[in-house]
Protein backbone atom coordinates (compact mmCIF):
# COMPACT_ATOMS: atom_id res chain seq x y z
CA UNK A 1 0.00 0.00 0.00
CA UNK A 2 1.18 3.21 -0.83
CA UNK A 3 1.16 6.49 1.37
CA UNK A 4 -2.30 7.70 1.81
CA UNK A 5 -3.52 10.79 0.24
CA UNK A 6 -4.03 14.06 1.90
CA UNK A 7 -7.80 15.24 2.81
CA UNK A 8 -9.71 17.52 4.86
CA UNK A 9 -13.35 16.50 6.82
CA UNK A 10 -16.00 17.43 9.00
CA UNK A 11 -17.73 17.37 12.34
CA UNK A 12 -21.34 14.98 13.77
CA UNK A 13 -20.90 12.39 16.40
CA UNK A 14 -18.52 10.84 18.69
CA UNK A 15 -18.05 7.24 18.53
CA UNK A 16 -18.97 5.73 22.19
CA UNK A 17 -17.07 3.81 24.27
CA UNK A 18 -18.57 0.85 24.10
CA UNK A 19 -20.94 -2.87 25.03
CA UNK A 20 -20.09 -4.73 27.55
CA UNK A 21 -18.57 -8.02 27.50
CA UNK A 22 -17.15 -10.81 29.88
CA UNK A 23 -13.02 -11.28 30.06
CA UNK A 24 -11.37 -13.93 29.00
CA UNK A 25 -8.31 -14.82 30.53
CA UNK A 26 -5.30 -15.69 27.47
CA UNK A 27 -2.71 -19.14 28.25
CA UNK A 28 -2.39 -19.01 31.48
CA UNK A 29 1.44 -19.07 31.96
CA UNK A 30 3.34 -21.64 32.81
CA UNK A 31 6.18 -22.23 35.14
CA UNK A 32 8.78 -22.26 31.94
CA UNK A 33 12.02 -20.87 31.89
CA UNK A 34 14.14 -22.16 34.53
CA UNK A 35 17.57 -21.27 33.18
CA UNK A 36 19.07 -18.12 34.26
CA UNK A 37 19.57 -15.41 31.81
CA UNK A 38 20.61 -16.06 28.76
CA UNK A 39 21.36 -19.40 29.56
CA UNK A 40 19.42 -22.85 28.18
CA UNK A 41 16.02 -23.30 29.88
CA UNK A 42 14.59 -26.46 31.54
CA UNK A 43 11.35 -26.54 29.28
CA UNK A 44 11.76 -24.98 26.44
CA UNK A 45 13.67 -26.38 23.36
CA UNK A 46 16.63 -24.12 22.65
CA UNK A 47 16.70 -25.18 18.94
CA UNK A 48 13.18 -24.09 18.89
CA UNK A 49 13.49 -20.87 21.12
CA UNK A 50 14.99 -17.52 20.30
CA UNK A 51 16.78 -15.94 22.70
CA UNK A 52 17.12 -11.85 22.92
CA UNK A 53 17.98 -9.07 24.71
CA UNK A 54 18.06 -5.37 24.59
CA UNK A 55 14.78 -4.29 25.52
CA UNK A 56 13.81 -4.70 29.14
CA UNK A 57 16.09 -2.88 31.52
CA UNK A 58 13.75 -3.99 34.90
CA UNK A 59 11.55 -7.02 35.24
CA UNK A 60 8.36 -6.92 32.58
CA UNK A 61 4.94 -5.61 34.55
CA UNK A 62 3.21 -4.19 32.23
CA UNK A 63 1.29 -5.67 28.98
CA UNK A 64 -1.15 -2.70 27.96
CA UNK A 65 -0.75 -2.07 24.03
CA UNK A 66 -2.28 1.63 24.61
CA UNK A 67 0.51 2.51 26.95
CA UNK A 68 3.13 2.63 24.42
CA UNK A 69 6.58 3.68 26.03
CA UNK A 70 5.53 1.12 29.61
CA UNK A 71 4.92 -1.99 28.14
CA UNK A 72 7.08 -5.24 27.99
CA UNK A 73 8.57 -4.90 24.25
CA UNK A 74 6.65 -7.40 22.48
CA UNK A 75 3.26 -7.05 23.76
CA UNK A 76 2.44 -4.28 20.47
CA UNK A 77 3.54 -6.51 17.94
CA UNK A 78 3.63 -10.32 19.16
CA UNK A 79 0.75 -9.95 20.77
CA UNK A 80 -1.49 -6.86 19.48
CA UNK A 81 -1.21 -5.81 16.15
CA UNK A 82 -1.70 -2.86 14.16
CA UNK A 83 -3.77 -2.11 11.01
CA UNK A 84 -0.80 -1.93 8.77
CA UNK A 85 3.00 -2.35 8.88
CA UNK A 86 5.36 0.20 7.64
CA UNK A 87 8.91 -1.05 5.90
CA UNK A 88 11.04 2.17 6.64
CA UNK A 89 13.69 0.24 4.10
CA UNK A 90 10.93 0.78 1.02
CA UNK A 91 8.54 3.36 2.16
CA UNK A 92 5.88 1.30 1.67
CA UNK A 93 2.89 0.37 3.84
CA UNK A 94 1.90 -3.01 4.23
CA UNK A 95 -1.83 -3.91 4.50
CA UNK A 96 -1.99 -6.43 7.82
CA UNK A 97 -5.01 -6.45 10.01
CA UNK A 98 -6.54 -3.98 7.58
CA UNK A 99 -6.92 -5.53 4.08
CA UNK A 100 -6.98 -1.77 2.94
CA UNK A 101 -7.36 1.80 3.42
CA UNK A 102 -8.12 4.69 1.64
CA UNK A 103 -9.65 7.54 1.03
CA UNK A 104 -12.67 8.04 -0.18
CA UNK A 105 -13.59 11.57 -0.22
CA UNK A 106 -11.49 14.87 0.92
CA UNK A 107 -13.31 14.52 4.59
CA UNK A 108 -13.30 10.25 4.80
CA UNK A 109 -10.89 6.96 5.63
CA UNK A 110 -12.31 4.05 4.96
CA UNK A 111 -10.69 0.93 6.15
CA UNK A 112 -11.22 -2.85 5.16
CA UNK A 113 -10.91 -5.12 8.10
CA UNK A 114 -9.02 -8.52 7.39
CA UNK A 115 -11.75 -11.43 7.16
CA UNK A 116 -10.54 -14.48 9.35
CA UNK A 117 -8.76 -12.74 11.91
CA UNK A 118 -9.20 -13.96 15.53
CA UNK A 119 -8.56 -13.14 18.80
CA UNK A 120 -6.63 -15.37 20.80
CA UNK A 121 -9.70 -16.08 22.69
CA UNK A 122 -11.49 -17.19 19.93
CA UNK A 123 -13.77 -14.46 19.30
CA UNK A 124 -13.55 -12.65 15.52
CA UNK A 125 -12.04 -9.44 14.81
CA UNK A 126 -14.44 -7.39 13.39
CA UNK A 127 -14.91 -3.59 12.37
CA UNK A 128 -16.06 -2.83 15.78
CA UNK A 129 -12.72 -3.50 17.54
CA UNK A 130 -11.28 -1.06 15.41
CA UNK A 131 -14.03 1.71 15.39
CA UNK A 132 -13.77 0.83 19.07
CA UNK A 133 -10.41 1.27 19.74
CA UNK A 134 -9.77 4.31 17.34
CA UNK A 135 -12.75 5.76 19.71
CA UNK A 136 -10.80 5.25 23.17
CA UNK A 137 -8.71 8.50 21.78
CA UNK A 138 -11.29 10.53 23.21
CA UNK A 139 -10.09 9.66 26.62
CA UNK A 140 -7.69 12.30 27.44
CA UNK A 141 -5.31 9.68 29.23
CA UNK A 142 -5.30 8.29 25.88
CA UNK A 143 -1.55 8.97 23.81
CA UNK A 144 -3.38 9.56 20.36
CA UNK A 145 -6.43 11.83 22.19
CA UNK A 146 -4.56 14.35 20.24
CA UNK A 147 -6.06 12.03 16.96
CA UNK A 148 -9.36 12.01 18.14
CA UNK A 149 -9.38 15.75 18.01
CA UNK A 150 -9.66 15.71 14.64
CA UNK A 151 -11.84 13.13 13.81
CA UNK A 152 -15.78 13.93 14.12
CA UNK A 153 -17.29 10.24 13.46
CA UNK A 154 -16.05 6.49 13.49
CA UNK A 155 -18.35 4.22 12.72
CA UNK A 156 -18.55 0.08 11.84
CA UNK A 157 -20.60 0.01 9.06
CA UNK A 158 -20.37 -3.34 8.61
CA UNK A 159 -18.45 -6.48 10.07
CA UNK A 160 -15.26 -5.87 7.95
CA UNK A 161 -16.24 -1.88 7.18
CA UNK A 162 -14.84 1.04 9.08
CA UNK A 163 -15.41 4.78 8.05
CA UNK A 164 -13.58 7.86 9.61
CA UNK A 165 -14.76 10.87 9.18
CA UNK A 166 -12.41 13.96 9.79
CA UNK A 167 -12.97 17.32 10.92
CA UNK A 168 -9.85 18.79 10.12
CA UNK A 169 -7.55 15.60 9.41
CA UNK A 170 -3.94 15.60 9.76
CA UNK A 171 -2.61 13.62 7.08
CA UNK A 172 0.27 12.56 8.29
CA UNK A 173 -0.68 12.06 11.96
CA UNK A 174 -3.31 9.50 10.91
CA UNK A 175 -1.08 7.84 8.13
CA UNK A 176 1.53 7.37 11.17
CA UNK A 177 -1.51 6.37 13.54
CA UNK A 178 -2.26 3.50 10.85
CA UNK A 179 0.74 1.41 11.56
CA UNK A 180 1.71 2.87 14.88
CA UNK A 181 -1.28 1.41 17.04
CA UNK A 182 -2.85 -1.40 18.32
CA UNK A 183 -6.15 -3.03 17.99
CA UNK A 184 -7.99 -3.98 21.35
CA UNK A 185 -10.60 -6.52 21.30
CA UNK A 186 -14.08 -4.29 22.06
CA UNK A 187 -15.85 -7.54 24.36
CA UNK A 188 -12.47 -7.43 26.53
CA UNK A 189 -11.95 -3.55 27.31
CA UNK A 190 -15.52 -1.89 27.24
CA UNK A 191 -16.42 -2.32 30.34
CA UNK A 192 -13.16 -1.27 31.60
CA UNK A 193 -12.77 1.87 33.54
CA UNK A 194 -10.66 4.97 32.20
CA UNK A 195 -8.14 4.43 34.56
CA UNK A 196 -7.62 0.30 33.44
CA UNK A 197 -7.78 1.38 29.95
CA UNK A 198 -4.69 3.75 30.03
CA UNK A 199 -3.07 2.59 33.02
CA UNK A 200 -3.91 -1.00 33.90
CA UNK A 201 -1.28 -3.78 33.98
CA UNK A 202 -3.46 -5.47 31.48
CA UNK A 203 -2.24 -8.83 32.84
CA UNK A 204 -4.23 -11.68 30.78
CA UNK A 205 -3.13 -9.85 27.41
CA UNK A 206 -5.61 -11.49 24.42
CA UNK A 207 -4.31 -10.46 21.27
CA UNK A 208 -4.07 -11.37 17.14
CA UNK A 209 -0.98 -11.78 16.91
CA UNK A 210 1.67 -14.72 16.07
CA UNK A 211 2.89 -14.71 19.76
CA UNK A 212 0.45 -15.34 23.32
CA UNK A 213 1.82 -14.49 26.54
CA UNK A 214 3.43 -17.56 28.16
CA UNK A 215 5.28 -16.08 31.40
CA UNK A 216 7.78 -13.54 32.92
CA UNK A 217 10.27 -13.27 35.89
CA UNK A 218 12.08 -10.58 37.18
CA UNK A 219 14.72 -11.47 34.63
CA UNK A 220 12.43 -12.46 31.52
CA UNK A 221 9.96 -12.05 29.88
CA UNK A 222 8.81 -15.49 27.60
CA UNK A 223 5.82 -15.46 24.49
CA UNK A 224 4.99 -18.12 22.70
CA UNK A 225 3.67 -19.69 19.03
CA UNK A 226 0.38 -18.86 18.69
CA UNK A 227 -0.21 -21.65 16.26
CA UNK A 228 -3.52 -20.32 15.16
CA UNK A 229 -2.16 -16.83 13.80
CA UNK A 230 -4.27 -15.80 11.11
CA UNK A 231 -1.08 -14.61 8.53
CA UNK A 232 -0.10 -18.24 8.20
CA UNK A 233 -3.46 -18.66 6.14
CA UNK A 234 -3.86 -15.70 4.90
CA UNK A 235 -0.10 -14.21 4.00
CA UNK A 236 1.25 -17.41 4.33
CA UNK A 237 3.56 -16.36 6.60
CA UNK A 238 5.03 -17.98 9.77
CA UNK A 239 7.45 -17.03 12.02
CA UNK A 240 9.97 -19.56 13.20
CA UNK A 241 10.87 -19.36 16.80
CA UNK A 242 8.30 -21.47 19.50
CA UNK A 243 9.22 -19.64 22.19
CA UNK A 244 10.83 -16.05 22.34
CA UNK A 245 12.81 -15.12 25.73
CA UNK A 246 13.40 -11.50 26.46
CA UNK A 247 16.24 -11.35 29.11
CA UNK A 248 16.66 -8.35 31.30
CA UNK A 249 20.11 -7.84 31.16
CA UNK A 250 22.05 -5.66 33.83
CA UNK A 251 24.37 -4.69 31.27
CA UNK A 252 25.82 -4.00 28.07
CA UNK A 253 28.97 -6.48 29.05
CA UNK A 254 26.43 -8.93 30.48
CA UNK A 255 24.95 -8.94 26.84
CA UNK A 256 28.14 -9.43 24.80
CA UNK A 257 29.13 -12.32 26.78
CA UNK A 258 26.14 -13.74 26.32
CA UNK A 259 26.06 -13.69 22.59
CA UNK A 260 29.70 -14.72 22.19
CA UNK A 261 28.82 -17.92 24.51
CA UNK A 262 25.52 -18.18 21.73
CA UNK A 263 23.16 -18.28 24.93
CA UNK A 264 22.00 -14.68 23.36
CA UNK A 265 20.58 -14.95 19.68
CA UNK A 266 20.16 -11.59 19.60
CA UNK A 267 20.78 -8.71 21.33
CA UNK A 268 19.69 -5.23 20.75
CA UNK A 269 21.77 -3.53 23.18
CA UNK A 270 24.88 -1.95 22.60
CA UNK A 271 27.81 -3.92 23.10
CA UNK A 272 31.16 -2.24 23.64
CA UNK A 273 33.92 -3.30 21.06
CA UNK A 274 31.72 -5.07 18.82
CA UNK A 275 33.43 -3.81 15.84
CA UNK A 276 36.73 -5.82 16.83
CA UNK A 277 34.13 -9.29 17.68
CA UNK A 278 32.39 -8.49 14.15
CA UNK A 279 35.73 -8.61 12.39
CA UNK A 280 37.31 -11.18 14.25
CA UNK A 281 34.23 -13.98 14.99
CA UNK A 282 32.49 -15.58 12.09
CA UNK A 283 30.08 -16.51 14.48
CA UNK A 284 28.40 -12.87 15.23
CA UNK A 285 27.24 -10.96 12.51
CA UNK A 286 25.50 -7.59 12.31
CA UNK A 287 23.09 -5.65 9.37
CA UNK A 288 26.27 -3.78 7.68
CA UNK A 289 29.21 -6.16 7.21
CA UNK A 290 31.28 -3.03 8.01
CA UNK A 291 31.49 0.21 9.93
CA UNK A 292 29.22 1.51 10.77
CA UNK A 293 27.64 -2.21 11.16
CA UNK A 294 24.16 -0.79 12.35
CA UNK A 295 21.16 1.08 10.59
CA UNK A 296 20.09 4.29 12.14
CA UNK A 297 17.52 4.24 14.39
CA UNK A 298 16.73 7.52 15.59
CA UNK A 299 18.19 10.96 17.54
CA UNK A 300 19.85 10.53 20.84
CA UNK A 301 19.61 14.63 22.20
CA UNK A 302 19.46 15.73 26.02
CA UNK A 303 16.52 17.00 27.20
CA UNK A 304 16.53 19.82 29.62
CA UNK A 305 13.31 20.47 32.18
CA UNK A 306 12.21 23.90 31.35
CA UNK A 307 9.88 23.98 34.00
CA UNK A 308 13.29 24.15 36.52
CA UNK A 309 15.80 27.21 36.61
CA UNK A 310 18.15 27.94 34.69
CA UNK A 311 17.15 25.28 32.25
CA UNK A 312 13.84 27.77 31.41
CA UNK A 313 16.32 29.86 29.70
CA UNK A 314 16.68 29.47 26.46
CA UNK A 315 20.22 31.28 26.67
CA UNK A 316 21.14 28.92 29.09
CA UNK A 317 20.25 25.92 27.01
CA UNK A 318 21.91 27.35 24.01
CA UNK A 319 25.06 27.76 26.27
CA UNK A 320 24.91 24.04 27.31
CA UNK A 321 24.36 22.98 23.45
CA UNK A 322 28.06 24.42 22.45
CA UNK A 323 29.34 23.01 25.67
CA UNK A 324 28.86 19.76 24.20
CA UNK A 325 31.98 17.49 22.97
CA UNK A 326 29.47 15.48 20.52
CA UNK A 327 32.88 14.10 18.96
CA UNK A 328 34.42 12.38 22.10
CA UNK A 329 30.81 10.83 22.31
CA UNK A 330 31.04 9.43 18.48
CA UNK A 331 34.69 8.53 18.84
CA UNK A 332 35.31 7.82 22.39
CA UNK A 333 32.45 6.29 23.52
CA UNK A 334 31.03 4.31 20.60
CA UNK A 335 34.36 3.89 18.10
CA UNK A 336 33.13 5.65 15.28
CA UNK A 337 29.82 3.06 14.92
CA UNK A 338 27.77 6.40 15.23
CA UNK A 339 28.03 9.64 13.65
CA UNK A 340 27.40 12.89 15.53
CA UNK A 341 23.57 14.52 14.63
CA UNK A 342 22.77 17.59 12.79
CA UNK A 343 21.86 20.45 14.89
CA UNK A 344 18.17 19.99 14.09
CA UNK A 345 18.52 15.96 15.25
CA UNK A 346 16.67 15.05 12.03
CA UNK A 347 17.57 11.69 10.79
CA UNK A 348 19.77 11.14 7.40
CA UNK A 349 16.75 9.38 5.32
CA UNK A 350 15.17 13.43 6.61
CA UNK A 351 18.04 15.17 5.18
CA UNK A 352 15.80 16.70 2.36
CA UNK A 353 14.33 18.39 4.81
CA UNK A 354 17.30 20.41 7.08
CA UNK A 355 17.38 24.10 5.79
CA UNK A 356 21.26 24.83 5.63
CA UNK A 357 20.40 28.54 6.09
CA UNK A 358 18.78 28.18 9.37
CA UNK A 359 21.42 25.64 10.64
CA UNK A 360 24.08 28.14 9.44
CA UNK A 361 22.39 30.99 11.29
CA UNK A 362 21.43 29.37 14.58
CA UNK A 363 22.91 26.05 14.91
CA UNK A 364 25.56 24.97 17.19
CA UNK A 365 28.49 22.86 17.58
CA UNK A 366 31.02 22.01 20.22
CA UNK A 367 32.67 25.36 21.60
CA UNK A 368 33.81 25.74 24.57
CA UNK A 369 34.33 29.57 24.41
CA UNK A 370 31.07 30.44 22.60
CA UNK A 371 29.14 28.61 25.41
CA UNK A 372 30.93 30.56 28.17
CA UNK A 373 30.28 33.62 26.41
CA UNK A 374 26.64 32.66 25.90
CA UNK A 375 26.33 32.43 29.69
CA UNK A 376 28.15 35.55 30.35
CA UNK A 377 26.26 37.91 28.26
CA UNK A 378 23.19 36.47 29.83
CA UNK A 379 24.19 37.51 33.42
CA UNK A 380 25.69 33.90 35.03
CA UNK A 381 28.95 34.24 36.36
CA UNK A 382 31.15 32.29 38.43
CA UNK A 383 30.39 35.15 41.61
CA UNK A 384 31.86 32.55 44.40
CA UNK A 385 35.11 31.19 42.83
CA UNK A 386 34.27 27.65 42.52
CA UNK A 387 34.85 27.30 38.68
CA UNK A 388 30.89 27.14 37.97
CA UNK A 389 28.23 30.00 37.15
CA UNK A 390 25.75 30.85 39.29
CA UNK A 391 22.23 32.28 38.05
CA UNK A 392 22.21 36.14 37.30
CA UNK A 393 20.74 36.12 41.08
CA UNK A 394 23.40 34.69 42.32
CA UNK A 395 22.30 31.46 42.70
CA UNK A 396 24.51 27.95 42.65
CA UNK A 397 23.30 26.05 40.05
CA UNK A 398 24.20 22.45 40.62
CA UNK A 399 22.34 20.06 37.96
CA UNK A 400 21.95 16.34 37.86
CA UNK A 401 22.22 14.03 34.64
CA UNK A 402 20.32 10.90 34.80
CA UNK A 403 20.20 7.90 32.36
CA UNK A 404 19.81 4.40 33.37
CA UNK A 405 22.07 2.15 35.34
CA UNK A 406 23.67 -0.42 33.06
CA UNK A 407 23.27 1.39 29.68
CA UNK A 408 26.86 1.30 29.99
CA UNK A 409 27.28 3.68 26.56
CA UNK A 410 24.62 6.65 27.96
CA UNK A 411 26.58 5.94 31.23
CA UNK A 412 29.71 6.86 29.10
CA UNK A 413 28.55 9.60 27.35
CA UNK A 414 26.52 11.21 30.25
CA UNK A 415 30.21 11.68 31.81
CA UNK A 416 31.50 13.20 28.41
CA UNK A 417 28.15 15.50 28.44
CA UNK A 418 28.74 16.47 32.26
CA UNK A 419 32.72 16.80 31.58
CA UNK A 420 32.48 19.17 28.77
CA UNK A 421 29.98 21.45 30.35
CA UNK A 422 32.15 21.83 33.38
CA UNK A 423 34.76 23.41 31.34
CA UNK A 424 32.12 25.87 30.40
CA UNK A 425 31.38 26.34 33.93
CA UNK A 426 28.33 24.61 33.84
CA UNK A 427 27.71 22.19 37.32
CA UNK A 428 26.75 19.11 36.20
CA UNK A 429 26.80 15.35 37.70
CA UNK A 430 25.93 12.01 36.10
CA UNK A 431 23.89 9.54 38.06
CA UNK A 432 22.66 6.13 37.41
CA UNK A 433 19.45 5.44 38.70
CA UNK A 434 17.77 1.69 37.67
CA UNK A 435 15.51 2.68 34.42
CA UNK A 436 11.88 2.36 36.26
CA UNK A 437 13.26 5.38 38.67
CA UNK A 438 13.83 7.44 35.25
CA UNK A 439 10.71 6.73 33.48
CA UNK A 440 9.15 7.68 36.45
CA UNK A 441 11.15 10.95 36.67
CA UNK A 442 10.53 11.99 33.37
CA UNK A 443 6.64 11.01 33.41
CA UNK A 444 6.54 13.45 36.31
CA UNK A 445 8.90 16.00 35.62
CA UNK A 446 11.26 15.30 38.69
CA UNK A 447 14.62 15.51 36.90
CA UNK A 448 17.09 18.08 35.86
CA UNK A 449 18.23 16.61 32.78
CA UNK A 450 18.25 13.14 30.97
CA UNK A 451 18.90 11.42 27.72
CA UNK A 452 16.24 10.44 25.32
CA UNK A 453 16.01 8.68 21.76
CA UNK A 454 11.91 8.08 22.04
CA UNK A 455 11.06 8.67 18.41
CA UNK A 456 12.53 6.81 16.05
CA UNK A 457 12.93 6.33 12.58
CA UNK A 458 8.93 6.39 10.71
CA UNK A 459 6.95 7.70 8.19
CA UNK A 460 7.38 11.41 8.46
CA UNK A 461 9.86 14.12 10.54
CA UNK A 462 6.19 15.08 12.04
CA UNK A 463 6.45 12.23 14.28
CA UNK A 464 10.24 14.07 15.74
CA UNK A 465 8.82 17.68 16.32
CA UNK A 466 5.52 16.15 17.95
CA UNK A 467 7.51 14.37 20.46
CA UNK A 468 9.14 17.97 20.89
CA UNK A 469 6.79 20.72 20.96
CA UNK A 470 3.00 18.67 21.47
CA UNK A 471 0.88 20.07 23.77
CA UNK A 472 -0.49 20.51 26.08
CA UNK A 473 1.74 19.72 28.85
CA UNK A 474 0.23 17.53 31.60
CA UNK A 475 0.79 16.25 34.66
CA UNK A 476 1.35 12.94 34.08
CA UNK A 477 3.81 13.51 30.29
CA UNK A 478 4.52 9.34 29.74
CA UNK A 479 4.84 9.73 25.69
CA UNK A 480 6.48 12.67 24.77
CA UNK A 481 7.50 16.66 25.73
CA UNK A 482 9.48 15.03 28.56
CA UNK A 483 11.20 18.97 28.92
CA UNK A 484 7.35 20.17 29.10
CA UNK A 485 8.73 22.78 26.88
CA UNK A 486 5.70 25.13 26.20
CA UNK A 487 5.19 27.07 22.92
CA UNK A 488 2.18 27.47 21.49
CA UNK A 489 3.64 29.01 17.91
CA UNK A 490 5.85 26.16 17.68
CA UNK A 491 3.14 23.77 18.12
CA UNK A 492 0.95 25.70 15.97
CA UNK A 493 3.45 24.81 13.18
CA UNK A 494 3.57 21.43 14.01
CA UNK A 495 -0.39 20.95 13.53
CA UNK A 496 0.39 22.91 10.49
CA UNK A 497 2.73 20.25 9.32
CA UNK A 498 0.42 17.05 10.28
CA UNK A 499 -2.34 18.33 8.03
CA UNK A 500 -0.15 18.90 5.38
CA UNK A 501 -0.53 16.60 2.29
CA UNK A 502 2.65 13.58 2.72
CA UNK A 503 2.64 13.95 -1.48
CA UNK A 504 3.62 17.63 -1.09
CA UNK A 505 7.01 17.76 0.48
CA UNK A 506 8.01 20.90 -0.59
CA UNK A 507 4.75 21.84 1.34
CA UNK A 508 6.79 20.33 4.34
CA UNK A 509 10.15 21.45 3.81
CA UNK A 510 8.72 25.52 4.23
CA UNK A 511 6.70 24.53 7.09
CA UNK A 512 9.94 22.73 8.52
CA UNK A 513 12.05 25.30 8.07
CA UNK A 514 10.49 27.78 10.15
CA UNK A 515 9.96 24.70 13.40
CA UNK A 516 13.92 24.63 12.98
CA UNK A 517 14.09 28.47 13.50
CA UNK A 518 12.43 27.96 16.62
CA UNK A 519 14.10 24.99 17.24
CA UNK A 520 17.00 25.91 16.99
CA UNK A 521 16.68 29.43 18.98
CA UNK A 522 14.86 27.95 21.93
CA UNK A 523 16.92 24.90 22.08
CA UNK A 524 14.07 22.75 24.12
CA UNK A 525 16.24 19.29 22.83
CA UNK A 526 19.92 19.60 22.40
CA UNK A 527 20.27 16.67 19.60
CA UNK A 528 23.99 14.72 20.29
CA UNK A 529 24.26 12.05 18.05
CA UNK A 530 22.14 9.20 16.10
CA UNK A 531 21.69 5.81 17.57
CA UNK A 532 22.56 2.84 15.89
CA UNK A 533 19.53 0.32 15.33
CA UNK A 534 21.71 -1.79 17.52
CA UNK A 535 21.70 -6.07 16.28
CA UNK A 536 23.95 -8.54 17.23
CA UNK A 537 23.02 -12.16 16.00
CA UNK A 538 24.80 -15.35 17.23
CA UNK A 539 24.06 -17.30 13.70
CA UNK A 540 25.20 -20.68 15.63
CA UNK A 541 21.18 -21.29 16.65
CA UNK A 542 19.19 -19.21 14.48
CA UNK A 543 20.26 -18.01 10.86
CA UNK A 544 18.47 -15.79 7.85
CA UNK A 545 19.20 -13.02 9.74
CA UNK A 546 18.26 -9.51 8.05
CA UNK A 547 21.44 -8.00 6.37
CA UNK A 548 22.04 -5.37 3.74
CA UNK A 549 22.92 -7.69 1.56
CA UNK A 550 20.68 -10.06 1.37
CA UNK A 551 16.64 -9.59 -0.06
CA UNK A 552 15.76 -10.33 3.87
CA UNK A 553 16.83 -6.48 4.80
CA UNK A 554 13.88 -6.10 7.31
CA UNK A 555 14.69 -3.89 10.48
CA UNK A 556 16.97 -6.24 12.34
CA UNK A 557 15.42 -5.49 16.19
CA UNK A 558 13.00 -6.43 18.26
CA UNK A 559 12.30 -3.06 20.41
CA UNK A 560 9.20 -2.00 21.22
CA UNK A 561 7.26 -0.12 18.73
CA UNK A 562 9.93 -1.81 16.19
CA UNK A 563 7.47 -4.63 15.40
CA UNK A 564 5.21 -3.08 13.28
CA UNK A 565 8.76 -1.51 11.50
CA UNK A 566 8.98 -4.77 10.06
CA UNK A 567 10.46 -6.94 13.35
CA UNK A 568 7.39 -9.12 12.89
CA UNK A 569 8.80 -10.33 9.41
CA UNK A 570 12.67 -10.92 10.24
CA UNK A 571 10.67 -12.93 12.55
CA UNK A 572 9.10 -15.10 9.54
CA UNK A 573 12.51 -14.98 8.01
CA UNK A 574 14.40 -17.34 10.60
CA UNK A 575 15.61 -21.09 9.92
CA UNK A 576 17.15 -23.12 12.83
CA UNK A 577 21.29 -23.58 11.83
CA UNK A 578 20.39 -27.29 12.01
CA UNK A 579 17.92 -27.21 9.48
CA UNK A 580 14.97 -28.41 11.11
Amino acid sequence: MRRARAVRGRRTAKAGLAVAAAAALVAAGCTGGSGGAGGTPGSYPREETLFVSGSLWGPPANWNPLMTWEHAAGTKGLVYETLFLYDPQADEYIPWLAESGEWTDDDTYQITVREGVQWTDGEPLTADDVAFTIGLGELESIPYHNVWQTIENVEATDDRTVVVDFSEPRYQQWAFWLYGNAIVPQHLWAERTEEEISAGANETPVGTGAYVYETHGQDRQVWSRNEEWWAQEALDLRVGPSYIVDIVNPSNEAALGQVLQGSLDLSNNFLPGIAQVLESNDDVASYYPEAPYMLSANTAWLVPNTTREPMDDPEFRRALAFSIDTEQIVSGVYGDIVQAADPTGLLPNWEQYVDADVVAEHGFSFDTQEAASILADAGYEDTDGDGFVETPEGEPIELTLAVPSGWTDWMEASRVIADSAQQAGINITADFPDENAIVDQRVSGDFDLILNNERQISSTPWTYYDYIFQLPVRESQSTVNFGRYENEEAWALVEELATTPVEDPEAMTDIIAEIQEIQLQEMPIIPLWYNGMWSQVNTSVWTNWPSAETENNYVPTLWANYHELGGILMLTELQPASGG
